[in-house]
């Protein structure tokens, strides 16, 4: 028998409203990496020409340029929140929309700073694998080999939507009450931001160093000995 519950209830329309709101990102929302290029450089004085000279700067600085992105999405998505938030339940799916929007632009700009772009479609899974990173689950990188790009985006945004419904459900339901919705809005786009921000800044920087572990390790490989030069048959 199905649950009915007002719990219930608002978890289905929070799934619907993230599938809905992820999925417009995954087609619409996209930052530029160029122009972010330039940004950053301008910003917080990165000495770089592109995203592979991010492998070349200090991890400290990385991480405050990261962190300040993540404190950047934060702001925005509690004044949404508070925003939207004075309709109560009723603007609950624009909402997200507009939630799910500054989220994915955050996940983009912060896989950006520490070297890894989204050109190719397994950069851009590699992108979605981050995201779910973010919700909190684990997505197997050998599921991507079974599927075309076209088909995991979805099953992930999917996943996505029913582990980020459950884990906010029960802070969210708050909002039925048009009174205080305002303030809860704010407060709870600030914790699914925040969370998100630093779920996928800890993913990031762990793949960072590994390319960097793996480039110092293949820089310190001896260069191959040149062969000694056999005498020829007539010496």
């Amino acid at each position: 028998m199905p649950d009915t519950s007002p719990k219930s209830w608002l978890r289905r329309r929070v799934e619907q409203g993230l599938v809905h709101g992820l999925t417009h990102a995954y087609d619409t929302v996209k930052v530029n990496p160029h122009n972010f290029l330039i940004r950053l450089r301008a910003a917080y004085d990165l000495p770089v020409t592109s995203f592979q000279g991010m492998y070349t700067v200090e991890m400290t600085h990385l991480d405050d340029v990261a962190a300040s992105i993540v404190r950047s999405s934060v702001k925005m998505a509690a004044v949404q929140g508070a925003g939207f938030g004075l309709g109560g339940m009723l603007t609950l799916v624009p909402d997200l929309g507009l939630l799910s929007a500054i989220t994915m632009r955050m996940i983009q700009k912060l896989s950006l700073v520490y070297g890894f772009e989204f050109n190719t479609e397994d950069e851009m899974a590699n992108l979605w694998i981050a995201a779910a990173s973010a919700a909190g689950l684990d997505i197997s990188r050998e599921l991507l080999e079974k599927e075309v790009i076209n088909r995991f985006i979805p099953r992930v945004i999917q996943r996505i939507a029913a582990q980020a419904s459950g884990e906010v459900v029960e802070k969210w339901a708050g909002r039925v009450i048009p009174v205080a919705s305002s303030l809860i809005g704010a407060g709870l786009n600030y914790y699914f931001v925040r969370t998100w921000g630093q779920r996928a800044s800890a993913h990031f920087r762990q793949r960072h160093l590994e390319v960097r572990q793996r480039r110092a390790s293949a820089d310190a490989l001896p260069e191959p000995a040149t062969a000694a030069k056999l005498p020829s048959s007539s010496e």
